[in-house]
Formats: structure tokens, C-alpha cells, sequence
């Protein structure tokens, strides 16, 4: 982690806006972003391409450190690369978040992506978007949020999200989907989904991004980053 460099955390699960959240943060703020939850698709996408499977942990760790992956947000909007191909359609797709679920559950996946997270960590500063971003890649974050929202809410929101991006899903086949996922991110051995020790946690069922945002701006002022935030 960079020295010195303030970091705040966006944690939570699928639907709870903390996508949405954390790049709104980066903008009002002027930090760096980082998606990890796009790492974890990029090494399943990796093992897809190398024939590798899901449940071989040496082979992905393998990937998972040695991948070559760029984020590039010039153009106005996030695309990212896969040894040097735009692959950003293809890890917003649902069967990319249910194959990284499954890949994220791996401790050698996760004990090799962590560094290569915390490199994100650059000035000014960096928003950290992901599951065990408080609780385990940045520990000592200036400010942890935790985002939750009903079950509903979050179904709901993800449909509008993919309809919106042109993908095709029943909602009720999303909303097992999101309960699935959420039941193993919950109880992986390693980095379990939960809010950290110190994390300030949000419902956002009725809430706007923007709202949500105005809150962590005012508790990062309290944290003695005001000047930043303004």
C-alpha cells in the first residue's frame, strides 16, 4: 500500500449500489479508482482463455499474478483490457460474476491479487471498491464503508443495471442468482462478505447514490480530510 496515501473502502455485496457509490466518490474526490470485484472476473476470464479450471487454485493463483491487465477511464467511461483485447462487455455479464464468485473463494486467488490491489493505492488518493476491501486488503483505510440493501432492492436494481447495458435476465432468475452468490461470499473460509470492525454501515434501500455519497464525504471531513473533499 502506498505510504501514506488516504484510502477509502466501498464494501458490500452485488445490488447494494457500491459501484455506483464508489465512482461517484472518485470523482468528487479526484482519486484513483479500483473495481476489485473486475480482478476476480479478470482471472476467471484469464482461466476461460488458458483452459484452466475454476476449481484448480495453483493454476489460477498462476493467472492471477501474472495477467496483464489494464484500466483506462480517459474516455469517460471505465474500459478494461485483457492482454491488450477490451473485454469490459464481457465481465459485466452475470455468468462472469458467478464464475469470479467462485474463484474469489480460493485463499491462493486471494493471498495473490492482494498486492497487486494494494499497488492501486496512489495520490491523491484511492476509493477501494470490493467485498473484503476494510476488512483485509486496507485495514487501516481513513474511512470503511459498508453498503447492504434489501434483498429486493438489490434484485431489482441489478436488472435495471444489465437491462440498461443491453443484457437480457429474468429477475427472478437474478434474485436467485444474487442469494446464491451472497451465501458463499458470506461463508468462504477466507475474507468472508461482512463489514469490518470499524466500518460504517449503510442501508441504502432508501437512499440515492448521491445521498449516500454526501454521508462519507461528511465523515471523511470528520476523519480530518475535509480539504479534500471540497
Amino acid at each position: 500500500m502506498g505510504d501514506g496515501v488516504p484510502v477509502i473502502t466501498v464494501d458490500g455485496p452485488s445490488g447494494s449500489g457500491k459501484g455506483t457509490v464508489s465512482r461517484l466518490l472518485a470523482e468528487r474526490l479526484g482519486w484513483h479508482l479500483l473495481d476489485s470485484g473486475a480482478l476476480y472476473r479478470l482471472v476467471a476470464l484469464a482461466a476461460e482463455t488458458a483452459g484452466t479450471a475454476l476449481d484448480d487454485a495453483d493454476g489460477l493463483a498462476k493467472l492471477a499474478r501474472s495477467m496483464d491487465f489494464e484500466f483506462d477511464s480517459r474516455a469517460g467511461s471505465e474500459e478494461i483490457r485483457l492482454n491488450g483485447h477490451n473485454v469490459t462487455a464481457r465481465l459485466r455479464m452475470e455468468s462472469s460474476g458467478e464464475a469470479a464468485s467462485h474463484v474469489a473463494a480460493l485463499p491462493a486467488v486471494r493471498e495473490a491479487l492482494i498486492e497487486r490491489q494494494r499497488s492501486f493505492a496512489r495520490r491523491p488518493g484511492l476509493i477501494a471498491d470490493g467485498r473484503d476491501m476494510g476488512s483485509v486488503v486496507f485495514p487501516q483505510a481513513v474511512l470503511k464503508l459498508f453498503l447492504t440493501a434489501s434483498p429486493g432492492e438489490r434484485a431489482q436494481r441489478r436488472h435495471k443495471q444489465l437491462k440498461e447495458k443491453g443484457i437480457d435476465v429474468s429477475l427472478r432468475g437474478l434474485s436467485r442468482d444474487i442469494a446464491r452468490r451472497d451465501l458463499r461470499d458470506e461463508n468462504r473460509r477466507i475474507a468472508p462478505l461482512k463489514p469490518a470492525h470499524n466500518a460504517r454501515v449503510i442501508d441504502s434501500t432508501s437512499l440515492s447514490p448521491e445521498q449516500v455519497v454526501e454521508l462519507a464525504l461528511t465523515w471523511l471531513a470528520e476523519a480530518g480530510f475535509g480539504s479534500s473533499a471540497t
